[in-house]
């Protein structure tokens, strides 16, 4: 913690802390990436990237101490899971077509617009959606009424913390078994919402807006959730993933059977409407 400074002047230093941590952890991602010849491990720089801020926050920041604890514990939890998920399942592997696509599009595989497209866009997206994060922690404490926002942010994010592990273990289980080779997920989470691991993603950032919105101004940073909504629905996540499985025999009748996003009882296999 900084003494003697403002709130806010420490909220300037602990942004201008986060950017640099950034820039130092993609740099090393990227240079990481370009000696093995895939991009993809800025996947696991995801989760790490929160983590430090997380820990950034917790060090630097004036603000609630018992928050600052909270919010570093379930954030390292959060991304010290994912980004192990992402290191075993890209390892060994080549390059996701979500990169490859997106470089051929962008004119090749020169450096500046690898940087440019792949690492800078992900280093910015993270120190936008760590604002409340950030905010939260040149704050003062959680007080009166405003304790039920912070629990209900607690338990928003424990549901989508359960989503995102569940889900992508029963996915793992399942690709292990050979007996499933070709055939298309659609047990336990993933008969509820065909992407259990984005809606837990998203569950968990709007946990932790709403720990963060439990004391003043924290609930001005509700793009930062919205982004990452936006992200995970519509821009790199969902949207991709369903693009590619589509073309695969069986998927377009689990679309219609199965909830996209949000969770919800499966339909019956004879019905044929969406």
């Amino acid at each position: 913690m900084i003494a003697d400074t403002s709130p806010w002047a420490v909220f300037g230093i602990l942004t201008a802390a986060a950017l640099v941590f950034l820039l130092v952890l993609h740099a090393a991602t990227m240079a990481i990436g370009h000696r093995i010849g895939r991009y993809n491990v800025v996947d696991v720089s995801w989760g790490l990237g929160f983590v430090g801020i997380s820990w950034l926050a917790l060090i630097l920041g004036p603000g609630d101490a018992t928050r600052r604890w909270l919010l570093a514990a379930l954030v390292t939890v959060w991304g010290l899971r994912l980004s192990w998920h992402m290191y075993e399942k890209s390892a060994g592997k080549g390059e996701d077509p979500r990169y490859t696509e997106m470089l051929e599009r962008s004119g090749g595989t020169e450096i500046g617009i690898v940087a440019r497209k792949i690492f800078a866009t992900q280093g910015i997206s993270q120190w936008f959606v760590s604002l409340p994060i950030q905010v939260s922690a040149v704050v003062d404490a959680t007080e009166g009424v405003w304790t039920i926002v912070l629990v209900a942010g607690v338990v928003l994010w424990l549901l989508g913390f359960t989503f995102e592990a569940v889900g992508d273990a029963q996915l793992r289980r399942f690709k292990a078994d050979p007996a499933n080779k070709g055939k298309i997920m659609d047990r336990g989470l993933w008969s509820w919402t065909r992407h259990p691991n984005y809606f837990g993603d998203s569950s968990v950032w709007w946990g932790v807006w709403l720990i963060a919105a439990s004391s003043w101004p924290g609930v001005l940073t509700v793009l930062s959730p919205v982004a990452m909504t936006y992200f995970l629905v519509f821009a790199t996540g969902a949207r991709l993933l369903e693009e590619s499985m589509s073309k695969r025999p069986g998927y377009p009748e689990y679309q219609q059977r199965t909830s996209y996003f949000l969770p919800r009882p499966p339909r019956a296999r004879s019905e044929s409407t969406p």
